[in-house]
């Protein structure tokens, strides 16, 4: 199975975390704006931390945002503001396409705020798309710690999406309910892809179609096609088929993915004896 990063669903999602990101710098005096009731607000305990970390926050490259992070949790051990400064550097990372190193800082992330709703999101779509097959992969044990991670991170995540997650206060209630949806099809993804990549074909396609669901008016062909191969795994080859011509239909610019969704197109056009016409390719729909 090829493994693929979701970079459409990704863009999006560094737009609402940069929002984010904005709403969580925060002062010694002052709260979080957008703060959830009840919840605690991470604050300095003095006017150099503050200051320090104002500095460590406006460093940029994802190199750089990593050491700063490091300098300021090896002065301040004790700062309840680390976890935004491994935010901003996860967040560089992203905009690197630095997938490892997104990874690492998102682990980081998790020690300090473990319901982090983009940083469960981002790890358990990084680990379930670098999961290899269980023919591939000599370190059983290795291999069954990842699994649950991707599920515990995925599963957490669809848990906090809504009550965690803190957008910009210049975010409108469409942008919020658009980004939340992408967190969501993110979450369910990766929980489809684990469960697809551990023979748990029913559970993936379960999700998958959750996935599908979350965010119908933003089709994901990455999502469709692996929900084909749930389904083409469980001999639902009609079904499949629908799903593949979504993945195919909206593949667009991506060549891998338009070479595997049409070859698993031509599989399930024989297995079904009789099919539609094959789907032409179409630009995915506008962001």
């Amino acid at each position: 199975m090829k493994k693929f990063l979701k970079q459409a669903s990704l863009i999006v999602l560094l737009a609402c975390w940069g929002a984010a990101l904005q709403a969580q710098q925060p002062s010694v005096s002052s709260g979080k704006q957008g703060q959830p009731a009840g919840k605690h607000v991470p604050q300095a305990k003095t006017h150099p931390e503050f200051n320090d970390y104002n500095a460590a926050y406006a460093v940029s490259g994802g190199a750089a945002s990593e050491k700063a992070a490091e300098e300021f949790a090896a002065k301040y051990p004790d700062s309840e503001l680390k976890a935004f400064l491994y935010s901003k550097a996860m967040h560089e990372y992203q905009t690197e396409n630095n997938k490892p190193k997104i990874l690492t800082m998102g682990e980081k992330v998790l020690q300090f705020d473990p319901d982090n709703p983009i940083a469960l999101v981002l790890t358990a779509t990084i680990m379930a798309d670098d999961l290899k097959d269980a023919s591939k992969d000599p370190d059983k044990k290795d291999r069954e710690k990842k699994v649950a991670t991707i599920k515990k991170n995925g599963s957490r995540a669809l848990e906090t999406i809504n009550s965690d997650f803190v957008p910009g206060a210049n975010v409108t209630p469409e942008q919020l309910a658009a980004y939340r949806k992408t967190l969501q099809t993110m979450a369910h993804s990766a929980l489809g892809i684990v469960a697809l990549k551990t023979d748990d074909d029913a559970g993936a396609e379960k999700e998958l179609k959750a996935a599908a669901d979350a965010n119908a008016g933003q089709p994901d062909p990455y999502v469709w096609y692996h929900l084909a191969l749930a389904q083409d795994h469980q001999n639902k080859y009609s079904e499949a088929l629908v799903s593949i011509n979504q993945a195919v239909q909206y593949a667009g610019a991506d060549p891998d993915l338009a070479t595997l969704a049409q070859g698993e197109l031509a599989r399930l056009r024989t297995l079904n004896q009789t099919a539609p016409e094959t789907a032409k390719p179409q630009p995915a729909p506008p962001k």
